[in-house]
């Protein structure tokens, strides 16, 4: 029997739940998740589309093309702003979920990668299996605009 594990939004409009193992969790560094998620990181657990069912809520979809010129469309709650789950070019079959809105036990899920670690706060000490400087399929097509870009120093640079 597989497990099943629910989650949503900060103010509950937005529900989802899962079944079953992430195909992978990752904790990701980049320019782009740092300004989604408001934080230094975003913790991203990938499923199948056939493992998630997508509850009721109103969300609204930001859409965006990478550097890499593929899709990453976030999906956010209209009431609170909890950016809850999207879907990447580099995963086409899958469903990303914010990592913190599952419902207790929130953090369940072991930590495959690190990844875009070129990015990551001096204040970041996370031990996970694979550490990224970028991301395996990172392959940029276009230059993103400078606010955008992931800082190329290390942890211990001045």
């Amino acid at each position: 029997m597989s497990h099943t594990h629910e989650g949503g939004c900060l103010c509950g409009s937005v529900r989802y739940q899962v079944t079953g193992a992430p195909q992978v969790a990752s904790i990701c560094h980049c320019r782009y998740c740092q300004l989604r998620s408001g934080s230094a990181f975003s913790i991203s657990v990938y499923f199948a589309q056939d493992q998630v069912q997508l509850g009721v809520g109103a969300v609204k979809t930001h859409e965006l093309t990478t550097a890499s010129g593929r899709a990453f469309d976030t999906r956010f709650c209209t009431e609170c702003g909890t950016t809850v789950w999207w879907t990447i070019g580099t995963r086409p079959d899958s469903i990303g979920i914010s990592g913190g809105t599952f419902d207790p036990p929130s953090f369940w899920y072991a930590i495959d990668r690190e990844v875009f670690t070129r990015s990551s706060a001096a204040f970041i000490s996370i031990k996970s299996p694979e550490q990224c400087v970028t991301h395996p399929a990172f392959d940029p097509v276009h230059h993103d605009p400078a606010r955008l870009v992931g800082e190329s120093k290390t942890k211990d640079s001045p």
